[in-house]
């Protein structure tokens, strides 16, 4: 019987992480002028899918020509379209990864000197930039991030941010990899970096509160909670992330949260008895997986639930 229930367990919690994958993928950057490396003013960008949905954004570029950028279905291919005044546009196809913070920036060159076109009378076609030290030092954190040698990860993403102070994505995954190992006072710094481009994200927000109340700074901690979103949905999202992150303490908060704005957010309930489970706290799961049950008699997750309530004393 033991081994039966702890072979449930396992495939239990797996269904769970599993419950929690999404289909986003995120992309920010700078768009810059390819022979001065400054940023253009007025540059626009544009995302049309070309494959599978009729899905189009426009994409927020500021005076300094930083981007943030987040798609909600990256199981697609998308034709970026960067353009400015005076400069030849720029059209390249990029499929991201699912649930990737990707880095790109894009240099446009003066109208007909792009590699390809006919350079100016007397003129020479200009050569593509080299590697960017500062993306290569991002990949192998992430890499490393993704072994699950967030020690080594964090100094690559610190040498990234180093070598460029702009490259957001390097900033997000330190705010991630340092509050996953509890290094709040860094977590605090690399969030606050991502907020001063997207001020938004609800997931920076969420970091950067625990992180100031783990350090004892409730006055901040309580000024950031009151930035993030009371819908239950977005709540729901932001545990999500946290467990696949393997962080449940943070993401019961939120999904607390989340039942209190909405009592009849059953997968809030389920997603909250299950950390309960995890845990050990046999009373807490069987009151949340009773109203997962109440709320969703024949939901995706019925079965699954009751067949825990069975092994709950």
């Amino acid at each position: 019987m033991r081994r039966n229930l702890a072979l449930s367990l396992v495939l239990i919690l797996a269904a769970a992480g599993n419950a929690f994958a999404g289909s986003e993928g995120r992309m920010t950057g700078k768009i810059v002028d390819a022979a001065t490396k400054k940023p253009i003013p007025n540059a626009t960008l544009k995302v049309e899918a070309i494959e599978g949905k009729n899905l189009k954004v426009d994409g927020k570029v500021k005076a300094d020509g930083s981007f943030a950028l987040m798609l909600i279905d990256a199981t697609i291919r998308y034709k970026y379209i960067v353009a400015a005044p005076g400069y030849d546009t720029r059209e390249e196809v990029i499929k991201l990864k699912i649930g990737e913070n990707a880095t790109r920036d894009f240099e446009l060159y003066k109208a007909g000197t792009s590699p390809g076109a006919a350079p100016a009378a007397g003129g020479v076609a200009p050569v593509p930039a080299k590697a960017d030290p500062a993306v290569t030092a991002y990949n192998e954190g992430a890499a490393l991030a993704n072994a699950q040698d967030y020690d080594g990860a964090i100094k690559k993403f610190e040498e990234a941010v180093a070598a460029k102070p702009n490259l957001t994505a390097g900033w997000i995954a330190l705010a991630k990899t340092t509050f996953r190992q509890k290094q709040h006072a860094k977590a605090i710094v690399a969030a606050n970096k991502v907020l001063e481009i997207d001020d938004s994200d609800t997931e920076m927000l969420s970091i950067l509160a625990q992180s100031y109340a783990a350090t004892g700074d409730k006055a901040n901690a309580a000024k950031v909670q009151a930035k993030l979103p009371k819908n239950a949905g977005a709540l729901y999202n932001d545990a999500a992330k946290l467990i696949n992150s393997g962080d449940d303490a943070a993401a019961e908060k939120l999904l607390k949260q989340a039942v209190d704005a909405d009592a009849a957010f059953a997968m809030a309930h389920y997603q909250l008895g299950m950390i309960y489970v995890r845990t050990g706290k046999s009373a807490e799961a069987k009151a949340a997986l009773s109203k997962y049950l109440e709320l969703e008699p024949n939901g995706s997750e019925a079965a699954t639930a009751k067949e825990m309530m069975g092994y709950l004393k």
